[in-house]
């Protein structure tokens, strides 16, 4: 076993070195925590505050000072402005045509001439289809012919029942021949009428063989040739006639707007429509609003509506997808913001004002209409007052900002203003000791 050591080579640390190591340990602490402190609430021009200094308590900007209360937040500004803003409903909607015809035949016969080529625009009563006319001529002419014997029959009756009645009259013929003579008339009378209609509808079969367009509009492809045998009434028909000038858009609208548009539409308001293409960078056509449907779709809660376009350069296509803007109303002299401006709390609406100090004001605000560009401001802000349209994320009540132009001037002279302040007051020391 060791022997422990003797009492005198343990050297007992005395209070006083323990007192002054403690003080050291703090002071370095402190140093840290200083250094951390300054760096974090260096001001933008690069100068950090010390005690009574630019940012140090009681200093400018410091905890006694009352001044910035942290480094500036840079934010974008915009000025409310007045404008005519317009009251705009936006929709997905599909053209459809005006009146979409299959054109199918009335009577059975050979195809002896197609005049159509397909895609044409065609006008109505533009003859599209002939089918062989013979057969309905030879009708014709028979329903004529069977028409002109009943009248020369009906005729010579006639003449005959005037002989009767002139005998009657002289006591010297029966009344019962008289009276079998004028049914006879009778009779001839009406097979005439029958031939007449016969006549008619020979001639309507006649003109049936003529396939004429019934409405104006654009052909499809082509189903029929020519030698082809066709029957009345035949479903694939002999081409589809689609109306595209003038063309209607079907679109849905919310049911909440729908008492808007109702009561716009019955005061005789002109809604004005535009066809936007699917990227709603381009304009296809402008049009008016026509109507609205009679019920709400349940499993959408929409509900129907169709406008109307000339479509003169034949830019909206039969089913095809367009992107609607529907013009509700147009608000005369509203305040106007960009709409990035415009923000919602727990309390409701609001914007970040910009103070003349360049400070900024939590104001609240009721907001109107808005587009996707601008937003309407009903009450809370006056025309030429500007507000923060970016970096408004990080804005405090009274907070400072900057703008980026100003962060800009500061980052570039930040480092020249601290250097030469530096510099100056180091060579006013050394000034001083060559003095004395």
């Amino acid at each position: 076993m060791t022997a422990p050591p003797p009492p005198s080579a343990v050297r007992p640390v005395s209070r006083k070195a323990q007192i002054i190591g403690g003080a050291i340990a703090l002071a370095v602490l402190a140093g840290v925590v200083w250094l951390a402190w300054s760096l974090m609430h260096a001001g933008p021009d690069g100068a950090q505050g010390g005690p009574g200094g630019p940012g140090g308590p009681g200093g400018p900007g410091g905890f006694g000072g009352g001044g910035r209360r942290g480094p500036a937040s840079t934010v974008a500004v915009a000025t409310a402005g007045q404008a005519d803003l317009p009251v705009v409903i936006e929709a997905l909607g599909t053209v459809t045509p005006a009146a979409t015809v299959t054109v199918r035949p009335q009577v059975s016969g050979v195809i002896t001439q197609v005049l159509f080529r397909e895609g044409q625009m065609v006008r109505a009563g533009q003859v599209l289809v002939q089918i062989d006319p013979r057969p309905f001529q030879m009708a014709l002419m028979e329903a004529q012919g069977n028409l002109t014997r009943d009248q020369a029959q009906l005729a010579s009756a006639r003449v005959t029942l005037a002989r009767y009645q002139t005998l009657l009259a002289q006591d010297s013929i029966a009344r019962q021949e008289v009276d079998t003579q004028a049914a006879t008339v009778k009779q001839l009378e009406g097979t005439v009428m029958s031939d007449r209609a016969s006549v008619g509808t020979a001639q309507l079969n006649l003109g049936y063989a003529r396939i004429l367009a019934p409405v104006s509009g654009r052909v499809g492809l082509r189903v029929v040739d020519s030698g082809n045998y066709i029957a009345a009434g035949d479903a694939a028909g002999v081409a589809v006639i689609t109306t595209v000038s003038p063309i209607d858009v079907e679109f849905t609208v919310p049911q909440d707007d729908v008492p808007r548009i109702g009561a716009r539409a019955a005061t005789g308001a002109v809604l004005p429509v535009t066809a936007l293409d699917r990227t709603r960078t381009a304009t296809l056509d402008r049009g008016t609003f026509s109507t609205l449907d009679n019920v709400v779709d349940t499993g959408t809660g929409t509900v129907k509506a169709k406008a109307r376009f000339a479509n003169a350069g034949g830019t909206l296509f039969p089913s095809q997808f367009v992107n609607v803007r529907l013009e509700l109303d147009n608000i005369r002299g509203a305040v106007v913001v960009p709409a990035t401006a415009l923000r919602q709390g727990s309390d409701g609406a609001f914007v970040w004002v910009l103070n003349a100090d360049q400070t900024v004001s939590k104001r609240k605000v009721t907001a109107g209409p808005s587009t996707t560009a601008q937003a309407s401001i009903a009450t809370g802000l006056r025309v030429g007052e500007k507000v923060i349209t970016e970096g408004g994320d990080r804005l405090t009540e009274g907070g400072k900002v900057q703008l980026p132009g100003q962060s800009a001037q500061r980052m570039g002279r930040g480092p020249g203003r601290g250097q030469g302040k530096g510099q100056g007051q180091g060579g006013e020391h050394r000034r001083r000791r060559q003095a004395q």
